[in-house]
């Protein structure tokens, strides 16, 4: 009487072990650098016809008083990205060796769809403008498409208390995912605001979150659980790395609210896939960083855009402004006025965000101890030059620069 049931567990654990077998498909490299090599040069060449289609469309960027820029420029660079991002998710679908994260996942189709809403709703906003709370529903419901199509935070670690990990109910994981995307889609738009920072800063975040994702991959012996996270990723960073050439400064052509909340979104879905498939026995003494590393990795994607936006919030609001109201107090708008140039503001800015998100993901490859050593020494070098020009501003003009807004 009691074989059956041994019988029914053996069977199960078989089953189990073959699907697990079935799912280690190997750390698909050169596949993952193709499909974010294709991303780069199909948004390359799209971005000139879209700058096309833009001045045609009357989706131009013309200078206002808070601005620095001179000239009209055209914006909509988003929907050049986003048809960067089509065309890698469709050959990622089609190379055997990736598809069957296809198949355990609905991550990659969920970023084409959330995506090209978010898109759109920028696209509109860059040629006819709209009001910040149809943008903040729009923001709403591309994140609300990302949980549907099963994008969500299940698992949260608290290190602190000895509470561990929570298993999260279903209202706890859609409202906490709302959050977060929502957050980093609007960190992104409020750091927008330089030639090639928003790009500059999606290339340097997706490359740590997909340096961390291959981590996951040869940790876990290439279980396409962990696909989503490497192939958004990738895609994301050959995206920024092809609409760069474009808009460094001086730029040819702006990213856009449709690109800047493309770019929020797709992070905060590689960010969350990472997390999900975490097992919190994986890595042994080093479980702790590796199940805190997709939040910090989400921390270190919202570091400098998120100050910038809690201070502006604060800086508004101690006006009777609007939080939402725009200024010529942005961060990277301080740093010109302390002597750096634009493109250094910019270069410091990557600085910056490439010691927090780099830091972050290497807590999955080094010591935590020894990368906090690193990063320690790294925080001394950008400080000391990000004030060099205070200790010269008395031996020249500061150099004159040029905004995008």
């Amino acid at each position: 009487m009691h074989l059956g049931p041994a019988t029914i567990t053996a069977t199960q654990a078989g089953e189990s072990l073959i699907a697990l077998s079935d799912r280690g498909a190997g750390v698909p490299l050169r596949e993952l650098a193709l499909v974010g090599l294709t991303a780069a040069i199909i948004t390359y060449l799209a971005t000139g016809w879209v700058r096309v289609l833009a001045t045609r469309w009357g989706a131009v960027a013309f200078p206002r008083e808070r601005d620095v820029h001179v000239q009209p420029t055209p914006r909509m660079g988003g929907l050049a990205m986003y048809l960067g991002v089509v065309a890698a998710v469709l050959l990622a679908s089609q190379l055997p060796a990736l598809t069957r994260g296809f198949v355990y996942s609905s991550g990659l189709p969920a970023v084409v769809v959330a995506g090209g809403l978010i898109m759109l709703v920028g696209l509109i906003d860059d040629r006819w403008g709209l009001d910040a709370l149809t943008k903040f529903a729009g923001q709403i419901t591309a994140a609300s498409v990302l949980v549907t199509m099963g994008v969500a935070w299940s698992v949260l670690y608290i290190p602190i208390g000895g509470v561990g990990t929570i298993v999260l109910d279903q209202v706890a994981s859609i409202m906490l995912t709302l959050a977060l995307t929502v957050a980093i889609v609007n960190a992104m738009n409020f750091v927008d605001g330089l030639d090639g920072l928003a790009a500059g800063l999606g290339l340097i975040t997706a490359s740590a979150i997909c340096m961390f994702s291959v981590g996951l991959l040869r940790d876990h012996g290439g279980d396409v659980l962990f696909y989503p996270p490497a192939v958004i990723s990738v895609v994301l960073a050959g995206v920024c790395l092809g609409f760069l050439p474009h808009n460094f400064h001086k730029a040819r052509i702006f990213m856009g609210d449709s690109g800047s909340m493309l770019i929020g979104l797709m992070l905060a879905a590689a960010s969350t896939t990472a997390a999900g498939p975490i097992s919190q026995t994986a890595y042994g003494a080093r479980d702790v960083f590796a199940l805190l590393s997709p939040f910090l990795l989400v921390v270190a994607v919202m570091f400098v855009p998120a100050l910038d936006m809690l201070l502006a919030i604060i800086r508004r609001t101690r006006k009777g402004l609007s939080p939402f109201s725009p200024d010529k107090m942005h961060l990277h708008h301080r740093l010109l006025e302390i002597g750096h140039s634009h493109r250094r503001v910019v270069l410091l800015i990557y600085l910056w965000v490439g010691i927090a998100a780099l830091g972050a993901a290497s807590t999955i490859f080094f010591d935590p101890r020894r990368t906090a050593v690193v990063m320690a020494g790294a925080v001394l070098i950008a400080v000391v030059v990000t004030l060099i020009p205070l200790l010269r501003r008395r031996n020249g003009p500061v150099a004159e620069v040029y905004d995008e807004k």
